[in-house]
């Protein structure tokens, strides 16, 4: 096969197809083009997309696409199966056995070594983690995965938890479930957001299977400015701080003054921003190109004034399915259930697993004893108890959907600490019904600041390293150095300011230029992406840097 088609439609671990590269944006110039042409028929438009679809994954994760399939066509069917089923037990039973393979699949590639270590551990085996399917891919593929190293599916947690809800939802009453497994692949597996988001759900997104193409002037305009929004926001900024700073600091933070390691922690935050929102804004936009929308998933998250709000406004999707599918079916703010305990009872095992401490069970299980004593006693702090649990498990749950290790425990832990105690903070708070611009200012400092040092523990790969990073800020900041190193990384900082000025704007300002993009007749519009893929391109000084969330 020659090289150039072998690059096509070979699947290479080096070269996934990503927004990011010229192979993508070719790649999406192809599926335009035939979709010009089928895009009235909707039955064969739905078909030709879910195809397409497939094919993206395959490009970007290789044999892991039969993970796709398997989990397209479970659900295809159980979904039918609960709609047609009408005892009420029958039903449960069905959503209880897409929840099992949908989480059965996402444990298994996301915390198989976890598992293995454990057992190892405790029970003094020697299991080891062997992945077939790279072995499978070595063999008629090429490829040269380790065998011993298993890495999780692109986007596994994301489709997963899409298929989820659905089954969920089509229990509920919420949405009838799709008669063509072609139309309901689709959904699954739509490619701008298929491997990072946003969470579509299926009330949200299923009707638009059924509806014709329309695509105004207007959202033509949208549609092309999220995606040079993204783009910028990814390679301009995000990419040019990731390599000449963020990466290099947090890989030896012992090695670098307190001061760079603080840099690098704030850098990280505005990169993990312009990374993930990036890929959202092109994502969004693609897919309103083909006529298809996908929900909001940013909202200028640092401009929130306390951590509840933060987590109203980043990562949208992921925060409003953990409120729907897990918060409110423990009680929310009302009270516990059942699924409390449960969520609960999981947390502490995982707790157990990861510190390799069976004589914990015991201590824990006399934990819970007290708490729900003390729920039972004192009926006025049962409601205060529950809902703190709630929030907390919620919160502790989302870190480990991120990874099973003692760093997000952590980090997840101290996002829930930090909205249970604004709770009772602003009812005691002089300030909090406050407009005043200054007030306002603090509240957005004093959050920003908080979730940039939980994000020690989300950027950290190791706990050792986070402690370096502590320790270096604390004891070793180097403070006769700064002017120095501020001339060294004058750029960096000077990008890092750009991005959370332009991120601090008032929203009216934001929608002034936006509309004035939308307005500007077509030739300009293509010299100004013109000029925006030149200057993103000047400032790649190294390699194609992947999403970050593609690792979730």
């Amino acid at each position: 096969m020659p090289g150039f088609l072998k690059e096509i439609f070979i699947y290479d671990q080096d070269t996934p197809l990503i927004f990011t590269r010229f192979l993508f944006w070719g790649f999406y110039a192809a599926v335009l083009v035939i979709y010009s042409v089928i895009y009235k028929k909707k039955a064969l438009r739905n078909a030709y997309l879910f195809l397409v679809s497939l094919f993206f994954y395959y490009k970007t994760g290789g044999l892991f696409f039969f993970i796709l399939v398997f989990s397209t066509l479970t659900d295809f069917f159980i979904g039918l199966a609960i709609y047609n089923s009408k005892n009420t037990l029958t039903r449960k039973l069905y959503v209880a056995l897409s929840v099992f393979l949908n989480l059965g699949v996402l444990a298994f590639f996301k915390y198989d070594y976890f598992f293995t270590d454990t057992i190892n551990a405790v029970f003094k085996t020697n299991f080891e983690v062997v992945t077939h399917a790279a072995k499978w891919s070595n063999l008629f593929l090429g490829t040269h995965f380790d065998l011993g190293k298993i890495l999780p599916p692109v986007g596994i947690s994301f489709f997963t938890f899409q298929t989820i809800s659905y089954s969920v939802d089509v229990y509920k009453g919420k949405v009838e479930p799709v008669r063509s497994i072609l139309d309901f692949g689709f959904y699954v597996s739509f490619f701008p957001q298929l491997v990072s988001g946003p969470i579509v759900r299926a009330a949200h997104f299923i009707p638009q299977l059924y509806k014709d193409f329309a695509l105004s002037r207007q959202e033509f305009g949208q549609a092309v400015f999220l995606i040079l929004n993204g783009l910028m926001k990814k390679m301009f900024v995000g990419d040019y701080i990731a390599v000449n700073l963020i990466d290099r600091v947090f890989a030896n933070p012992h090695t670098y003054t307190g001061f760079e390691n603080l840099m690098a922690l704030y850098g990280y935050s505005v990169q993990v921003y312009c990374d993930f929102s990036g890929y959202t804004d092109i994502a969004i936009g693609i897919a309103l190109l083909m006529g298809f929308y996908l929900p909001v998933n940013f909202n200028s998250p640092y401009k929130a004034k306390n951590t509840g709000e933060f987590w109203k406004r980043w990562h949208i999707s992921l925060s409003s399915w953990l409120k729907d599918y897990l918060y409110i079916p423990m009680g929310g703010n009302r009270e516990g259930s059942f699924f409390t305990w449960i969520s609960l009872s999981t947390i502490l095992v995982f707790v157990i697993m990861l510190a390799g401490k069976l004589w914990l069970a015991p201590f824990f299980a006399a934990m819970i004893l007290v708490i729900w004593l003390l729920s039972r006693l004192f009926p006025a702090l049962k409601k205060n108890i529950t809902t703190n649990i709630n929030i907390m498990l919620t919160m502790l749950l989302g870190g480990l959907w991120h990874g099973s290790a003692w760093t997000f425990v952590m980090w997840g832990g101290l996002n829930g600490i930090g909205v249970i105690v604004y709770k009772y903070w602003r009812k005691i708070s002089p300030y909090e019904n406050s407009n005043h611009w200054a007030v306002n200012a603090w509240k957005i400092f004093l959050t920003f600041n908080f979730i940039t040092f939980t994000r020690i523990w989300f950027r950290g790969e190791t706990w050792k390293g986070t402690m370096d990073l502590l320790r270096q800020v604390a004891a070793g900041f180097g403070g006769n150095q700064v002017p120095g190193m501020v001339a060294a990384y004058w750029k960096v900082f000077l990008m890092m300011a750009f991005a959370m000025v332009v991120h601090w704007l008032p929203s009216p300002v934001k929608d002034w230029y936006r509309e004035w993009f939308i307005r500007t007749p077509l030739w300009l519009k293509i010299l100004i992406c013109v000029v925006v893929v030149v200057l993103i391109y000047q400032v790649v000084s190294a390699g194609i840097q992947p999403f970050i969330y593609f690792q979730f």
